[in-house]
């Protein structure tokens, strides 16, 4: 007691209670319309989703970025993180990494998740994207939540110059090609009208093959429609990929142009799949195959 007292007399101050402060948050609105409470400046986050994940990586400091799911698997940096599964949702494992926020992409995580991850008192922040531009607009506005607006927008600037580099304007007398994307073979599962791979299409002077909206991004087509659409250009596989295992289950098809004209390619799944800052790289290849 004689030495602690002395130590005090000594340091000339009087011991004090300490406290930590609370972080400050801030009640913002995501693509969804929902709102969400979130901390100004957080410090633990993650991407729900690979999508998610690779717009985190492309903005924030990763060293913020304490998880990754199953899918993960780009920048390469992304699989030194811990895995949680998110489907089915490890919550657990989810809680244990105690992030501040989780951001997840509309489609991909279901409501029902985020609503039991927002029971456990991590705030899940939804973005959608059916376009390019929502793409590069997921950018800057994660760009300012996560405080790293001079990065997202250098990210930003560089993609809008590789887009600009890509576009392609055809003349006014040829017609835009008509391509279909197969993401399944049985039954025919496409890249319907209302995605973001129609938008990756219009700024290379092509269409999407499906001329109408169906409830679903990615509908199932019958054999007779595919006949009626006679696309220019099927993506999805090689043409001795789509011979094996698609033409040898619907051989009416081969009466398709693309067929007749040996224009059926492969392409990269995850960029075709993912809205991701790697947008940019999907149009590259789509350029690549249709022209």
């Amino acid at each position: 007691m004689l030495l602690c007292g002395w130590l005090v007399l000594v340091s000339g101050c009087e011991p004090k209670k300490t406290s930590v402060p609370a972080a400050a948050t801030h009640t913002v609105v995501d693509d969804l319309g929902r709102k969400v409470t979130l901390p100004v400046q957080p410090k633990r986050i993650m991407g729900l989703d690979a999508s998610m994940t690779e717009m985190l990586y492309a903005v924030a400091d990763t060293a913020t970025i304490v998880a990754r799911t199953q899918h993960c698997d780009y920048p390469k940096a992304v699989l030194s993180k811990p895995v949680v599964n998110n489907y089915p949702m490890d919550y657990e494992r989810l809680l244990t990494l105690r992030p501040q926020v989780v951001f997840a992409t509309e489609g991909i995580i279901s409501a029902e998740v985020a609503a039991q991850v927002q029971k456990m008192g991590i705030p899940v922040y939804f973005q959608a994207y059916d376009s390019v531009a929502d793409v590069l607009r997921g950018l800057q506005t994660l760009g300012r939540l996560l405080k790293r607006e001079q990065t997202a927008q250098a990210v930003l600037d560089t993609l809008r110059q590789k887009l600009q580099s890509l576009a392609v304007s055809p003349s006014p007398a040829k017609e835009r090609p008509k391509v279909l994307a197969v993401i399944w073979h049985d039954p025919i599962y496409v890249f319907g009208r209302n995605t973001i791979f129609t938008d990756k299409l219009r700024y290379l002077g092509a269409d999407n093959a499906v001329p109408e909206v169906f409830a679903q991004q990615s509908p199932a087509l019958t054999r007779e429609y595919i006949l009626q659409l006679d696309p220019d250009v099927l993506v999805g596989g090689s043409f001795a990929e789509f011979e094996k295992s698609f033409f040898s289950l619907y051989p009416e098809l081969r009466r398709i142009k693309a067929y007749r004209n040996k224009r059926i390619y492969p392409v990269t799944d995850d960029l075709m799949s993912r809205p991701s800052p790697r947008v940019v790289e999907s149009i590259a290849e789509l350029k690549r195959v249709i022209w």
